[in-house]
């Protein structure tokens, strides 16, 4: 190579720091642009008997902006949780403020590494009334199992009427909201509709499903119109339509085998 040919080698440097950093930048966006993410703090609110006020209140906190949601504890009471706080002092002044303006009584701090435990495999076959594991944990947890995890926290809705965000919602934001509200429950953030859901993730091939993947539905890829969780044996958990009971269905029935899109996992 003649010398007007030879590159300077500080300039061969230069070149080789901007390569890496245009690779990094990459790499950050497509981090930051899969939509999911590990969740921070939240607060949990209520103790109610009754769904309907566990509805109510999370209908309320809805209609100020903040994305509510409401499960069944193992002791058959429902309460409410919220927010994704950086820090416990965060979510602290949150639920002081929200306690300032008359939206929320007492409250309990969430940790992020608060997931349920590894639960009983529920027999889909008959409606539970009340899930037999134990309480919400600290539990470290490696993601090979989280998929156990999430699965055995969607089987603990089955039978609970749910209506995710009354009626300032758009139709079909339920059965998102729903799986939404169980990967919450996991420590996970996932975007908010099915749409948004199928296009994050792995993609999963049918016969390769295990516990905790999502299995969509739909016209086409583009036209996602319902989403569940996979429970194994053939088996998803839904929100079916607005107002309906959570429940179980099998993704060979008639009615879903035809409509079956793809499925993506998160964990």
């Amino acid at each position: 190579m003649s010398e007007k040919l030879r590159m300077p080698a500080y300039l061969i440097l230069l070149l080789l720091l901007n390569i890496i950093s245009s690779s990094l930048g990459c790499a950050a966006n497509l981090k930051q642009q899969s939509g999911i993410s590990r969740l921070g703090y939240s607060i949990q609110v209520g103790a109610f008997s009754d769904v309907k006020n566990a509805e109510r209140l999370t209908t309320k906190l809805q209609s100020k902006g903040i994305e509510a949601f409401y499960f069944r504890k193992d002791n058959g009471v429902y309460v409410v949780r919220f927010g994704d706080y950086r820090g416990r002092d965060a979510a602290k002044k949150g639920a002081e403020k929200l306690i300032a303006e008359k939206m929320i009584g007492s409250y309990f701090i969430a940790s992020p590494d608060a997931v349920f435990s590894k639960p009983q495999k529920i027999d889909l076959s008959q409606k539970p009334v009340v899930s037999t594991t134990s309480a919400i944990q600290r539990k470290s947890t490696s993601s090979s199992d989280m998929g156990g995890v999430a699965a055995r926290t969607a089987e603990r809705f089955i039978g609970i009427p749910y209506r995710w965000g009354g009626d300032n919602v758009v139709e079909g934001m339920d059965c998102s909201g729903f799986v939404r509200a169980v990967y919450n429950l996991c420590g996970i953030s996932i975007p908010r509709t099915s749409a948004e859901q199928f296009r994050t993730g792995e993609m999963v091939a049918r016969e390769d499903l295990k516990d905790g993947d999502l299995v969509f539905f739909g016209s086409s890829s583009d036209k996602i119109n319902h989403v569940g969780i996979y429970v194994g044996n053939g088996r998803f958990v839904h929100a079916p339509r607005r107002g309906d009971e959570i429940k179980a269905s099998a993704i060979e029935d008639n009615y879903f085998s035809g409509r079956f899109v793809g499925a993506k996992r998160y964990f």
